[in-house]
């Protein structure tokens, strides 16, 4: 047993974007040694079921990354131990994914058989309306996302023709020798991937301080929409790649495309868009300020087009949010009817036989 306590990092488990619904569990299904499915009907039950496990491995000195839900930000989707390379998930809500290595590496726990039956069918009706009414709510605020990406995507290219991209490049090349000096490490960089936010029930929702709260240097840039945040990161990532230092890139809520922050976990230093919907300011010595704003020149047409772009991304950004409020109000409703049908005696006993699995692949 490790002879101090681990920590808890925490994430985005998916994201509601412009593009849809997304995730970044693929490279996790790839490198764990071991991945275990829970399958359950819509539930919030096992959202403690996995705040109780990530409490275990952290007690034992494992740093535990936990992915939220980006409906319900209080409640847990996954959990990945990092050093065991354990991967734990709700495997069927909000999205399905099956084992591909059963035998192997891939364990299923089915939780469909802890239920009351005859609870369930007395309440099937209602929570059949209310999954109904989630269901549009939620393509109907998907819609609205794609929309707003195809609004902010105008506002980028106004702002890229008024940009001064030799002042840029010369900006991120003295981050990268600042950052980076000298150091060559003599191995491959480890390129890790993760989502720090999403729209979720009304707003949007970040994970920016859990993610950064344990650097020593943390790099706030702030920018207009276009001019290059997302592009410095890249390039910085890549610098790091290059010299055989370790990369987490955080992916932005609305365009999945994009990086919203890339952090060398080796260095202790973070750089992060803190500019809307996630605004930071610097807030201790560690904290440095990037600027581009005075990169981009000031016009008085191109302003005149983003007061109107702004209002229209502002109303498509706030359909979005009704609608996502509703749509998880309903699912809300629908779990907590589904969790009353719980056989808890039944749940109880599957858990110890997932506990005792666990505890074995710990070497207890």
């Amino acid at each position: 047993m490790v002879g101090i306590y681990g920590h808890i990092t925490e994430y985005m488990g998916t994201a509601y974007t412009g593009k849809g619904v997304m995730h970044k569990y693929e490279e996790l299904l790839e490198e764990s040694r071991k991945t275990i499915f829970l399958k359950c009907l819509p539930t919030h039950s096992l959202s403690q079921v996995l705040n109780d496990l990530a409490v275990y491995f952290v007690k034992r000195g494992h740093p535990v990354d936990r992915f939220m839900n980006p409906g319900h930000t209080d409640k847990t989707d996954a959990i990945y131990v990092n050093e065991l390379k354990l991967f734990i998930l709700q495997a069927s809500h909000p999205i399905s994914f099956e084992p591909t290595d059963l035998g192997g590496r891939h364990k299923v726990f089915c939780f469909y058989d802890v239920y009351h039956q005859e609870h369930l069918y007395q309440q099937h009706e209602e929570v059949g309306d209310l999954l109904k009414q989630e269901k549009y709510s939620f393509g109907k605020s998907l819609a609205a996302l794609e929309n707003a990406k195809e609004i902010h995507d105008e506002w980028e290219a106004v702002n890229i023709q008024r940009m001064d991209w030799d002042r840029h490049t010369a900006l991120t090349e003295q981050l990268k020798e600042g950052i980076f000096g000298t150091i060559e490490l003599a191995k491959t960089a480890d390129i890790s991937h993760r989502i720090i936010g999403s729209l979720s029930a009304g707003k949007a929702h970040d994970f920016i301080p859990s993610i950064t709260k344990r650097m020593r240097r943390r790099l706030l840039i702030k920018g207009l929409a276009g001019t290059g945040k997302s592009t410095m990161m890249r390039a910085l990532g890549e610098e790091a790649a290059n010299r055989g230092i370790d990369v987490l890139y955080g992916w932005c809520g609305l365009d999945p495309s994009s990086i919203d922050l890339v952090l060398f976990p080796e260095l202790s230093v973070c750089l992060f868009d803190s500019t809307k919907p996630h605004a930071y300011d610097p807030e201790s010595p560690r904290d440095e300020l990037v600027d581009l704003v005075p990169f981009c020149a000031e016009d008085q047409q191109a302003e005149k087009l983003i007061e109107d772009i702004s209002r229209r991304y502002a109303e498509a950004i706030a359909d979005a949010s009704g609608y996502m409020q509703t749509a998880m109000k309903a699912q809300n409703a629908a779990r907590v009817q589904m969790d009353r049908s719980l056989n808890v005696e039944v749940f109880e006993k599957k858990l110890q036989t997932l506990y005792a699995l666990i505890k074995a692949m710990d070497g207890n």
